[in-house]
């Protein structure tokens, strides 16, 4: 396809799993993507410069990482000193909002993501959030992307001059399984994505939530994680 004639779309790419298939699918469906990566002062900041590599691996030649340190407000383990949980079973997981939530992360990121779609002319969002890996997390269900959606479209002006903005959300019900199979089936550079929440150095730390989550599903999905961790 000319990439004249594709349809242009911002992904939020954190440099993460599901970020990286999302983009994948974006890409699979002829997008030309404009990915946007926010270095927000994350204690994994490891992942900005896997969003480059992921960027580079997919051919990515508009990428903008934008520094916002939200560090300065915290109220999150992920911008604070606050211990990020280690080994919780699923259940636990499972029951609340959990301390690794940062306030209005994502109500801010895509923000962001809508002022840079309406600057290049981009119709759509592409957004890697699933509820059913943290159902606890109030900014990743489909009411607060709807609702965000409705919002930027009021507010923005594309949306008031009839060029409404869409939210796409394509793994926002897949398990992690199957996010996995789809990566694989759209060869996302999967080995280069980090999803650990409290790395060790370079390394994912094999405990954290988001580590378990990920090592469950490589193993559930039968396929050898790409990764390294520091602790098994």
């Amino acid at each position: 396809m000319n990439q004249s004639k594709k349809t242009r779309a911002v992904v939020l790419a954190s440099g993460g799993l599901d970020s990286t298939v999302t983009a994948a699918i974006a890409q699979s469906e002829g997008c030309e993507l404009f990915f946007l990566t926010i270095a927000y002062g994350q204690r994994h900041a490891v992942e900005v410069e896997r969003a480059r590599q992921v960027a580079a691996a997919m051919g990515v030649s508009h990428h903008v990482v934008l520094s916002l340190d939200l560090r300065t407000i915290g109220g999150s383990a992920l911008t604070s000193e606050i211990d990020v949980p280690k080994n919780r079973d699923g259940t636990t997981r499972s029951q609340g909002i959990p301390v690794t939530y940062v306030p209005g992360r994502n109500l801010i990121f895509l923000s962001l993501a809508a002022a840079q779609a309406e600057a290049v002319g981009a119709p759509q969002i592409y957004f890697g959030a699933n509820v059913l890996d943290y159902s606890g997390y109030p900014d990743c269900r489909p009411e607060f992307i709807h609702a965000f959606e409705t919002a930027v479209n009021k507010g923005t002006k594309a949306g008031v001059e009839g060029k409404p903005l869409r939210v796409l959300a394509p793994l926002l019900t897949m398990t992690k399984v199957a996010i996995i199979q789809k990566g694989i089936q759209l060869h996302a550079p999967l080995h280069l994505t980090h999803s650990c929440y409290d790395p060790v150095g370079t390394l994912a730390c094999g405990r954290c939530d988001s580590c378990l989550i990920r090592r469950e599903g490589f193993a559930q999905a039968g396929v050898v994680d790409p990764i390294q961790y520091a602790l098994t």
